[in-house]
């Protein structure tokens, strides 16, 4: 039921990795947050595939990472321009697209530019413009990323998007990544989460005319609770369900998070 694969698209502006699995009739695209700057989804399939197998049996799932060499100065609307031509490449007229963290923010374009290819939207933990606290956060990383402080990155990620039962597994689950999976460069990263300050499709939200579910924490110590309540304010045929107490990990933390998400899609 999983078949999972990992997949290389060569597109005219650069190398992707993506990983498919399922065996669903219905096309779902997941879309990783910033994280996949330190990190492609490259050898990812099997993990992914029993991470969210329970999306299996009813959806083909494509996660994309953003091209391999991301140009200076990308933004969240440039990457989102990449992964309509990924579409094309892969045959994909539409799909519905669940977008977390940065991931959100791409599909905001997506679905603003090229509402036809836009089935249903998922928009996670995520935010349409910029806020002090993202501003804060990304600043820190850039700052960590500037003496190669991959741990520190990690642990305060960890920090801000999980509640205090979490933290104590995350915390020690970080420490060890941070001590074996540092990347070479921290130049996709770096590119990647200057595009999160910047993002900024606020204005355009009533150009989404696919059928929304906007989720947040209230907790969320990265893009904040109001990020998402202001969202669903102004797209149009737009449903919102805010976890109580829960913050940017809540996709990881919520145990009916992917029964709701699948339920909204189908």
């Amino acid at each position: 039921m999983l078949r999972a694969q990992n997949c290389v698209l060569n597109l005219p502006t650069g190398t992707v990795d993506y990983i498919r699995f399922g065996s669903g009739r219905k096309p779902l695209i997941l879309l990783p947050g910033v994280g996949d700057g330190l990190k492609t989804v490259k050898g990812m399939a099997l993990p992914f595939a029993l991470l969210y197998r329970s999306l299996a049996e009813h959806f083909t799932v494509y996660v994309f990472s953003r091209r391999r060499i991301l140009s200076p100065g990308m933004t969240t609307r440039d990457m989102a321009e990449d992964l309509n031509i990924a579409m094309d490449a892969l045959g994909l007229p539409s799909a519905s697209v669940i977008g977390v963290s940065q991931g959100g923010m791409i599909a905001q374009w997506l679905a603003i530019d090229h509402p036809e290819k836009v089935k249903k939207l998922v928009l996670t933990v995520t935010l349409s413009r910029p806020n002090a606290t993202i501003r804060d956060v990304i600043k820190r990383w850039l700052r960590m990323s500037d003496h190669g402080d991959y741990k520190g990155i990690m642990l305060d990620t960890a920090e801000r998007s999980y509640s205090d039962k979490r933290l104590k597994q995350a915390r020690l689950t970080y420490r060890l990544l941070g001590s074996i999976g540092k990347p070479r460069s921290f130049k996709r990263f770096r590119i990647q989460a200057a595009s999160c300050a910047t993002h900024d499709a606020y204005d355009l939200l009533d150009h989404i005319v696919c059928p929304t579910l906007v989720i947040g924490g209230t907790e969320d110590k990265i893009v904040t609770g109001q990020a998402s309540v202001e969202m669903a304010e102004r797209i149009p045929n737009c449903k919102l369900y805010m976890y109580k107490g829960l913050g940017h990990g809540l996709y990881e933390e919520a145990p009916d998070f992917l029964k709701r998400v699948s339920n909204f899609c189908r």
